[in-house]
């Protein structure tokens, strides 16, 4: 079959004429072919096999450009890339593959084509346009990977168990392309998952947590996130999850279970926001019930502190796994312990008071901790599912009213501490923090309005009671 349709791209004609000057052998190859075929919106990057050098054929390239792009070689890995408008094309060598038990990094010899295609991960990404002369446009498919295209199956080219021991991440990968496309990994593929995920653990926790960004980043994790725990990775990747995969029933009370109910919340959210780090605090939104979990006779089933817990908890996996510890971990770390606030708020009745704290706590996060817990109302109950989100509809229409009337979100004391010590002739000590303090609590349980001369008389009054007189 014959897709020159889809390299009407001019890059393309360009990369052709430079391999003949060459004289070496060109194919597109990969994601760019399987998403064409598959009518998915074109990844922004191509990759090019050359039967030769990667690295010339793409110095060679930039050579034809007008503007003569820097082309980035990278000798260790024969590889080089450059950037033709807004697409970057990484060429590299034809190659063959040989692993070492300890090692996902590969002994690379210089190969054919086949050799090539015998590499690659999945038979969907060893697709090939040819962008020579004598054939430009054919579909060079040794593993009938159109086929499982049409079936959509992922399924190694060779023996998965040798596929996946080689470079455990394509376990991750095929989970996360099984997620990303709606598809079902082939049988034998998904038992040599199962039979290999020990192997996980010689990738780095940057590797592990690309892939499952990307499977949050689906419009349904909750698949990838199954399939993960039913072939024993997530238990490797995140045992803080699968701990919650327990009900326990004590006299009669059970209570639900927490794993199942994540992966709701999960693909609830997902719903509402593509925001990656408010997904992943919907992940990690229990993760401290396992470990709190307890029994009386007088209140059932118990969690309690799970979210203060849980935010320790975070901070760790964010370490383990190697992730940003930077803002992203802070506020992932602060959903997980707001998590519950506006829940208790919306089954009692909602004070000014309580909304005005719950605004000061989250502050410019606000919106994104009610996204947060509307996620995580999962009932089947038609009836508690309305009344929840009515109760949270009330909740939202409170912070604006609160809000706009007493300004508390980034909130910032009407009065600072230097104006305290000028007004009562004093150097830093705690009296200026007890005040300010008490300006604050008396805002936030609405004794005073959020402005400069409530907060001026305020203080005066209440320093006449700690024995500060006002300076001349």
């Amino acid at each position: 079959m014959n897709y020159k349709k889809a390299l009407e791209n001019p890059i393309f004609q360009i990369i052709a004429k430079a391999s003949n000057e060459l004289t070496i052998e060109s194919y597109v190859i990969g994601g760019f072919v399987r998403d064409y075929i598959l009518e998915r919106d074109s990844k922004k990057d191509i990759d090019i096999v050359a039967i030769g050098s990667g690295i010339e054929l793409a110095l060679q390239v930039s050579n034809l450009l007008p503007n003569k792009p820097k082309v980035q070689v990278f000798k260790n890995y024969g590889t080089a890339m450059l950037r033709y408008k807004d697409i970057d094309i990484e060429f590299v060598g034809a190659r063959k593959e040989s692993y070492k038990t300890e090692s996902r990094n590969p002994i690379v010899e210089n190969g054919t084509l086949e050799d090539d295609q015998n590499r690659r991960d999945f038979t969907i990404n060893a697709l090939a346009f040819s962008l020579n002369q004598n054939n430009y446009g054919d579909l060079i498919d040794p593993f009938n990977g159109i086929n499982d295209l049409n079936n959509k199956i992922i399924k190694t080219p060779l023996d998965p168990d040798i596929t996946f021991s080689d470079d455990p991440l394509r376990m991750m990968r095929a989970i996360r392309f099984a997620t990303q496309l709606g598809f079902e990994i082939e049988q034998s593929s998904l038992n040599s998952i199962k039979n290999n995920c020990d192997r996980i653990k010689i990738i780095s926790g940057e590797r592990i947590v690309e892939e499952l960004n990307k499977i949050l980043e689906t419009n349904k994790p909750s698949v990838g996130l199954l399939l993960l725990y039913k072939t024993g990775l997530l238990n490797l990747i995140l045992p803080e999850l699968t701990t919650l995969n327990t009900v326990e029933e004590i006299e009669g009370q059970t209570h639900k279970n927490n794993f199942y109910h994540t992966l709701e919340v999960v693909d609830n959210i997902c719903k509402n926001t593509n925001d990656l780090w408010l997904r992943w605090a919907a992940l990690l939104h229990d993760i401290g019930k396992a470990p709190t979990k307890k029994f009386t006779k007088k209140q059932g089933w118990t969690f309690h502190g799970h979210e203060f817990l849980g935010g320790k908890m975070t901070k760790k996996i964010f370490e383990r796994l190697h992730m940003p510890m930077n803002q992203k971990m802070k506020f992932v770390q602060k959903m997980v312990v707001m998590s519950s606030r506006p829940i208790i708020l919306s089954e009692d009745i909602v004070t000014d008071a309580a909304v005005r704290r719950l605004v000061f706590d989250a502050g410019a996060d606000v919106e994104n901790l009610m996204t947060l817990c509307e996620a995580d109302i999962t009932t089947k109950n038609p009836t508690k599912f309305k009344k929840y989100h009515n109760n949270f509809d009330l909740v939202r229409k409170k912070i604006v009213e609160v809000e706009e009337k007493d300004s508390i979100r980034n909130f910032q004391p009407p009065i600072t501490g230097e104006e305290i010590m000028k007004l009562f002739n004093l150097k830093p000590s705690k009296e200026i923090g007890v005040l300010k303090e008490a300006v604050k609590e008396a805002i936030l349980e609405g004794e005073i309005p959020n402005d400069y001369q409530a907060a001026y008389n305020f203080v005066l009054n209440r320093a006449t009671k700690l024995g500060l007189k006002k300076a001349n």
